[in-house]
């Protein structure tokens, strides 16, 4: 899995100051996608167990003062993606165990849940943001998302009922 980048204490991307890692890969083809780089999946870095440990590091060192870490692109949800991501986020979640974990996939919930691969990665996570950015439907307004057809849902919540649950601040 490549990596466009990671943003360290980063306020925009969820709840609280966090770290943002943002993966390369999506076949989504948003129009006027503010990534767009990150569509091809070699753009970037070689994401390694150093920048596993770094993040973690980060964490470690800072304290609470760092609620959580927020996995953006490209799509985490990219097949080529996952596994990295869920082996990643065992071992975030062994060694974090009260941080949060926000996902954005270009996919709806009802598409992640039907794909096995998908639903591992983000029953790993606490928010996910979901569905394509539309140019159509953008609004500055909305927080976390660029569009008023991507929701902001409770992925815990979610799971336990048969319809997904918005996440309420």
């Amino acid at each position: 899995m490549n990596y466009s980048g990671i943003k360290y204490a980063d306020m925009i991307n969820g709840i609280g100051i966090r770290v943002s890692l943002f993966v390369s890969g999506c076949n989504h083809g948003c129009k006027n996608c503010f990534n767009v780089e990150t569509w091809n999946p070699n753009y970037g870095e070689e994401f390694t167990q150093k920048q596993e440990d770094e993040i973690i590091n980060f964490f470690k060192k800072y304290g609470q003062t760092i609620r959580g870490l927020s996995l953006l692109g490209g799509d985490p949800t990219y097949p080529q993606n996952i596994i990295p991501l869920v082996s990643f986020l065992k071992k975030f979640k062994k060694e974090l165990p009260d941080r949060d974990i926000w996902i954005w996939s270009g996919f709806t919930w009802e598409e992640i849940i039907k794909d096995e691969n998908r639903k591992e990665l983000i029953e790993l996570c606490d928010i996910l943001i979901d569905g394509k950015f539309k140019e159509e439907l953008k609004n500055l307004n909305l927080k976390w998302r660029g569009s008023s057809n991507q929701r902001v849902i409770d992925i815990k919540k979610s799971l336990n009922s048969s319809t997904p649950i918005l996440f309420v601040e």
